[in-house]
């Protein structure tokens, strides 16, 4: 199930990266280029939810689409929070603690998985949430401009950012609290 349109779909949030880095590489105005960086970002992840969709709808769920769906999110938010810190949108202590979350947790899943636990770090509520934060945040800090002539999109994003990164130490917590007792057990 390698190349399905779900995983294909996938893999376009992947391919995207270079595309949405490239952006802000171009010699145009910077509201052009904070716009077409911000239509690509909302479309691009637009396809975390219409390739889970069509992966059930088409029954063509598969293992490979079940690792690499999480892991283009992360190389998408990663890369849009590392060119927000190149353009001084975003502070590098916020891309630190999530891109560090990330990692981390991302680790321990990737252990849970090998010792047959994998149950105890199952995604919960908080990290969704923590995901729809970013998911609007990073968009709002791209466009850094006004929205609709009243909503102030880089201020608004710089408060939604470091909100999503309470909610990113919050989720991480909690999954490290969920799988603390295979932790000690595996650590006697």
């Amino acid at each position: 199930m390698f190349f399905t349109v779900p995983t294909l779909m996938t893999w376009t949030r992947i391919v995207a990266i270079p595309l949405i880095v490239g952006v802000f590489y171009l010699p145009l105005e910077e509201p052009v280029r904070n716009l077409i960086a911000t239509v690509m970002f909302v479309l691009f992840a637009a396809t975390d939810w219409l390739d889970g969709f069509l992966a059930r709808k088409l029954n063509q769920v598969s293992s490979f689409g079940a690792f690499l769906d999480p892991v283009a999110d992360k190389f998408l938010v990663c890369a849009s929070l590392l060119v927000l810190v190149h353009l001084q949108r975003t502070d590098v202590f916020v891309a630190l603690i999530i891109i560090g979350r990330e990692i981390a947790i991302s680790a321990l899943r990737e252990w849970m998985a090998q010792i047959g636990a994998s149950k105890s770090v199952a995604v919960h509520m908080i990290g969704k949430v923590k995901t729809v934060v970013q998911m609007v945040a990073i968009p709002f800090l791209l466009y850094n401009g006004v929205l609709f002539g009243v909503i102030h999109t880089g201020t608004w994003g710089v408060w939604l950012i470091w909100l999503s990164a309470i909610f990113t130490v919050w989720s991480m917590v909690y999954y490290l609290r969920k799988a603390l007792p295979e932790i000690r057990a595996r650590a006697r």
